[in-house]
C-alpha cells in the first residue's frame, strides 16, 4: 500500500542532493549537521504551507448540496424526479489504484448526501462505501468516526493522515469531493445555486486555488498526482464573488467540470 509522507520524501531527497564524491570523516560530520539543520527548516516550512491550507480549507463552509442543516429543501413534487445522473456504484468495484479508491469514496459520500435530499434509498451506496473503506484501510478514518464523512474538510481527518503519512490522499479527497459537488450543482442549477449566497460563490473559488495549490506543491513529490492536479486546473475559470457570476459561470463551465469529474473517479471519456 503506497504511503507518502512529505517530510520524509523532502528528508530522501535531500539526503541524495548531498551525496558525492569521497570524503573525510570530520568533513562528513561538519556537512551532516548543517545538512541536519537545513533539513529542519525546509521540512518545517512544507508542513507549515500544508498545515495552513489545510486550516483555510476548514474554515469554509461546504457546498449547499452536502450541508445537513437543509439548506436545499426539496418539495415533494421535484423529489418524485430522481436524479440520474449520480455515480454509478459499480465505480466502486472498478476502481483499481489506491488513489482511485480514495476519490470514488469521496465522491460516492458526496452522491450519498444527494440522494438523501432525494428521499432515495441508501443501502447499495452504503455496501460500496463500505467496500471502499475496507479496501483502503487507512487508519485515519478512525479519527472521524461517528463525526463526520470522507468528503469533509474536517482538521482531524487532515491531522491524522498527515500523521499517516497519506497527506497526498487527503488532497485527492477534498479534490474529488469538491469537484463532485461542482458536478451535481451543475446538473440542477436553479434549485442548487439558490442555497447560494455571495460568500459561498466566492467560496467555491477559494476552495479550489487552495486544493490546487496543495497538489501542484505534492506534485514534486508524487508524480501519480500531476493528473490530479491537472484534472482541476480548468476550474480556475470558477471565479465568481457573486451568486449570479457564479451561476453564469457554472453554465459555461458545464463541460469542464464533467471532464474533471470523468479524470478522477476514472469515467470513460
Amino acid at each position: 500500500m503506497k504511503k507518502l509522507s512529505i517530510l520524509a520524501v523532502a528528508f530522501a531527497a535531500l539526503t541524495l542532493a548531498a551525496c558525492g564524491g569521497k570524503k573525510t570523516t570530520n568533513d562528513v560530520d561538519v556537512k551532516d549537521s548543517a545538512k541536519s539543520f537545513e533539513q529542519e527548516q525546509i521540512e518545517a516550512s512544507i508542513k507549515m504551507h500544508f498545515d495552513s491550507l489545510a486550516s483555510e480549507l476548514g474554515k469554509l463552509k461546504q457546498l449547499p448540496v452536502v450541508q445537513k442543516d437543509g439548506v436545499i429543501k426539496l418539495t415533494d413534487a421535484e423529489k418524485q424526479v430522481k436524479p440520474d445522473y449520480l455515480l454509478n456504484v459499480a465505480a466502486a468495484d472498478n476502481a483499481m489504484t489506491l488513489s482511485e479508491k480514495y476519490r470514488v469514496l469521496s465522491a460516492l459520500e458526496v452522491d450519498k448526501e444527494v440522494a438523501k435530499l432525494y428521499d432515495m434509498g441508501t443501502e447499495d451506496l452504503d455496501k460500496a462505501i463500505a467496500k471502499l473503506a475496507a479496501d483502503i484501510n487507512d487508519p485515519s478514518f478512525k479519527a472521524i468516526e461517528g463525526k463526520s464523512g470522507v468528503y469533509e474538510t474536517a482538521q482531524e481527518l487532515y491531522d491524522a493522515m498527515n500523521q499517516n503519512g497519506r497527506i497526498n490522499y487527503f488532497w485527492q479527497i477534498v479534490a474529488s469531493s469538491l469537484v463532485e459537488q461542482l458536478y451535481v450543482t451543475s446538473q440542477n442549477t436553479e434549485k442548487f445555486v439558490a442555497a447560494f449566497d455571495d460568500d459561498a460563490a466566492a467560496n467555491v473559488t477559494f476552495r479550489i486555488i487552495l486544493i490546487q495549490d496543495a497538489l501542484n506543491r505534492l506534485t514534486e513529490y508524487d508524480p501519480d498526482l500531476v493528473s490530479v492536479a491537472e484534472a482541476i486546473a480548468p476550474l480556475t475559470v470558477l471565479n465568481a464573488t457573486t451568486v449570479d457570476e457564479f451561476k453564469a459561470q457554472l453554465a459555461d463551465a458545464k463541460e469542464k467540470i464533467v471532464a474533471s469529474r470523468n479524470a478522477l473517479v476514472n469515467l470513460a471519456q
